[in-house]
């Protein structure tokens, strides 16, 4: 077998401390407070996990993010949060151009999701 060169060995280390470096230990009173601290600037559950793990926190060493949301009454979810915006999209766009038919039509149809999505929301 071929031995390595010393450039790969001198890559391989640098990237073993780089990874050492960032992953920080934090306990889980700390990891509970970050999270709340980016949920109240209205980050999802999702968001809050992408920019922990760009931080070098990973959130699986933890408890779930969603989990630690809803004992603190700020969960929100990301698919009703993406309908709203949508629904609040359509209704500016049609309440400046009355003649579009599409948008009236897909604002029906969005409004149809919101309800449904928040009964059944509401049920579980």
């Amino acid at each position: 077998m071929p031995k390595k060169s010393s450039k790969t060995n001198k890559k391989e280390e640098d990237k073993a401390e780089a990874k050492e470096t960032v992953s920080k230990k934090h306990s889980p009173e700390e990891y509970e407070s970050k999270v709340i601290e980016l949920a109240k600037k209205g980050m999802t559950s999702e968001k809050i996990g992408e920019h922990l793990r760009r931080e070098g926190i990973h959130p699986k060493e933890h408890k779930k993010i969603s989990k630690i949301l809803r004992e603190k009454e700020l969960y929100a979810n990301p698919d009703m949060k993406n309908i709203q915006n949508k629904l609040e999209s359509l209704d500016r766009h049609y309440q400046n151009n009355k003649q579009d038919k599409k948008a009236k039509k897909a604002r029906e149809k969005i409004y149809g999701n919101f309800r449904k999505l928040k009964a059944y929301l509401e049920r579980n």
